[in-house]
């Protein structure tokens, strides 16, 4: 069945495929630039006004290693024009990001960040000053609270909803020291000891993390190509706009989280513009960004020398919005992950036969009140009009 279903693309092509997906799961990226013990920095933050310094985990792997091997791939001999694209900006891709962790902490890292993930440009960087000027905080938010065991439990009974559609499910919870908050990497969900989450953000925290990164990386662990499991290059962007959409769908996109995002967006921005820590922690909190919520964002865009990546939240929920405006669907996404940008290769690939529909849908597009709002998104005209559970 596997060889009729790939049977557009040769054994050679996906042999290089399987190669590039198998180093590209051997490391944890985003874990391996996260500081280590938080609450360390932010009681050194509140007591002194300076974070101290970070702290980071030790490298399962050397990432110069990993980028020989990665660079050996022999990508060039791929056959098929369409995938061969595809692996090559993958290839580029993992070049970078482990270039990132061999100068982790030093000054050439933000230039890095900044080929990988971009920066903000003036229309987001507009965008997310609007969302803080005109969108009123709330404060802190408002509990009663799950710690980290309810939330692991949650995120269980969540992923067994999914088991029961794909027994082979191979996705479990942990929680893990030198996480934040709930995060998937790899297919599985990390919750950090000290996270927390209001009860009334719980449906769209899961259906962010379960019900998007966890369902596209089954469903494309199911593919024959496995790339699409790990993600194809600059997917980022996509999922974690799709992981937002997902948490409007569900009516749970609340106005403090709508704010955290464009706040990501503002942090970036000032840091990449030369603004120091305190200089980004006292501007978010000018804002009106909660004091502690503004401390985690500048710890996000500072840690291991500056990274980018927490602009392509509110980029990737514009970006999918516009992408919804101008007609297009959401459907090739669920192939696996990818940007928008492959989503024409990806379905041009699907429709020869060359991948399989996707194992596993969002079980929230079963909910009338959701597909209700997913058919007036094409209305959107400001991201603020996401906020609220009106169906």
């Amino acid at each position: 069945m596997r060889h009729h279903m790939s049977a557009t693309l040769s054994e050679g092509d996906l042999a290089i495929d399987h190669e590039l997906a198998d180093i590209a799961n051997g490391f944890r990226f985003l874990l391996d630039l996260t500081p280590v013990d938080l609450v360390t920095l932010r009681r050194t933050f509140e007591s002194t006004g300076h974070p101290g310094p970070f702290r980071y985990r030790p490298m399962e792997d050397e990432p110069a290693l990993a980028a020989k091997r990665v660079a050996a791939v022999a990508v060039d001999a791929v056959d098929d024009p369409t995938l061969a694209s595809l692996l090559l900006a993958k290839q580029r891709e993992l070049l970078l990001q482990l270039e990132m962790l061999s100068c982790r902490g030093t000054d050439t890292f933000l230039p890095l960040s900044i080929e990988l993930y971009g920066t903000v440009g003036p229309s987001l960087l507009a965008e997310a000053q609007a969302i803080l000027g005109d969108v009123p905080s709330s404060g802190p938010e408002a509990g009663p609270w799950l710690g980290a065991d309810q939330l692991a439990q949650a995120a269980q009974a969540e992923l067994d909803r999914y088991r029961a559609i794909a027994p082979d499910l191979e996705s479990h919870v942990e929680v893990r020291e030198g996480s934040t908050g709930v995060m998937v990497s790899n297919g599985d969900v990390l919750v950090a000891p000290t996270a927390r989450v209001a009860v009334a953000r719980l449906d769209a925290l899961l259906q962010h993390e379960v019900g998007t990164h966890v369902v596209t990386h089954v469903n494309g662990a199911h593919q024959p190509l496995h790339v699409l499991a790990s993600g194809l290059a600059g997917h980022e962007e996509t999922q974690e706009g799709l992981a937002v959409l997902a948490e409007h769908l569900v009516g749970g996109l609340s106005a403090s989280r709508l704010r955290q995002l464009a706040a990501r967006a503002l942090a970036v921005h000032l840091m990449v513009t030369g603004a120091g820590f305190e200089d980004v922690h006292r501007d978010l909190v000018a804002a009106e960004v909660p004091p502690r919520q503004a401390l985690s964002i500048t710890v996000r865009v500072f840690r291991s020398g500056g990274l980018t990546k927490d602009a392509v939240y509110l980029r990737g929920l514009r970006d999918l919005v516009d992408h919804l405006a101008g007609g297009g669907d959401l459907a090739p996404l669920w192939l696996g992950k990818m940007p928008l940008s492959a989503v024409p290769l990806v379905a041009e690939l699907h429709r020869r036969g060359a991948l399989r529909d996707p194992v596993l849908l969002p079980h929230y597009l079963d909910d009338p009140a959701a597909v209700q709002r997913l058919s007036r998104l094409h209305q959107v005209s400001s991201l603020t009009a996401l906020i609220g559970d009106a169906p």
